[in-house]
């Protein structure tokens, strides 16, 4: 773009800005448009009186599931450069801002490379990938303890599909293994895995950890509103449901505007086998996405608006 003037730059810089914020709005409003409120079960719920403590313990942990995401972005990106909480918190939120207009959330990853210089570009997705990858491996590895478990007191999935499941997933790890030597383009996973061995171990231990406190933080929010709208479940047993609906619900492609939506599906059904109330179980998924999703963008927009991306490569630049 070195033949466009740099007014014209900033012209479609702002609109990009604007298509993003935008988009993400009226996905937003569209989700929650299309919402019935049970105003009554939440009245009921305010005037109880523990309420307070609820809403404190969840609160926290909504602030707490970003915060150590925003701790484990600094970790990882200091690795190209070192940058405060909040460079981080901005970077973080920008990025969940692009997410949501793309499915999968798979823009996160050119939300955060946008801080960067272009040639930082390919390590910034590969580090956001680390970051994220080893969520997937806490949410799939308990996901299917959870989801294990849910079944034995419940059926739901005949034994012959589960030895088949295992049986695929261990072919598909040997497979990996077997062919990870191939070079197609000139990468290979075992280029992936150079990658990874170049990355300090204590910078990898502190994400595992983060991730990990990360994981416990998330599935206790769920367990906090189901026990503030009176769902008595064993302490285990619900961990168990709420494990196993993040990685069936994760599992399939979708946008994140609509996340709650598929989330709050794949709970109806557990649940169901518990005599859960519909409406709680609604209830539940709706607060999760406005408390995870809606208030971090609501703040990253605002980021969005205000970040000038030329500004933070120049720094940049003067800094090395």
């Amino acid at each position: 773009m070195k033949f466009l003037s740099p007014k014209i730059k900033q012209f479609l810089l702002l609109l990009l800005k604007l298509i993003v914020v935008g988009l993400a709005f009226y996905f937003i409003q569209s989700q929650l448009a299309d919402k019935e409120w049970d105003w009554n079960i939440i009245a009921e719920k305010w005037q109880q009186p523990n309420a307070v403590f609820f809403i404190v313990g969840i609160l926290t942990l909504t602030f707490l599931n970003r915060f150590i995401e925003i701790l484990k972005w600094k970790n990882l990106a200091q690795i190209i450069e070192p940058i405060s909480i909040w460079e981080s918190t901005k970077q973080v939120l920008i990025g969940i801002t692009f997410g949501i207009v793309t499915p999968n959330g798979i823009g996160e990853y050119a939300g955060k490379a946008w801080f960067y210089n272009r040639k930082n570009a390919g390590k910034i997705v590969f580090l956001n990938a680390v970051c994220n990858g080893i969520q997937v491996i806490y949410a799939v590895t308990f996901g299917l303890i959870g989801t294990l478990y849910v079944n034995y007191l419940h059926e739901f999935i005949p034994s012959t599909y589960i030895y088949l499941f295992f049986g695929g997933l261990l072919a598909a790890i040997l497979i990996i293994f077997s062919i990870k030597n191939i070079s197609i383009k000139g990468y290979s996973l075992q280029t992936i895995f150079t990658f990874l061995s170049e990355i300090p171990k204590e910078i990898h231990r502190k994400n595992i950890i983060l991730a990990f406190l990360r994981y416990t933080v998330l599935v206790h929010q769920y367990y906090l509103l189901y026990r503030f709208f009176d769902v008595e479940i064993a302490y285990g047993t619900l961990l168990a449901v709420v494990a196993s609906i993040y990685l069936l619900a994760s599992s399939l492609p979708n946008f994140q505007a609509i996340d709650f939506a598929l989330k709050g599906s794949v709970a109806l059904f557990l649940f169901g086998f518990f005599g859960v109330n519909e409406w709680v179980i609604a209830l539940v998924a709706t607060s999760i996405w406005l408390l995870n999703l809606v208030i971090p963008i609501s703040i990253g927009s605002v980021f969005l608006l205000l970040f000038n991306p030329k500004k933070k490569s120049l720094n940049s630049t003067e800094t090395a």
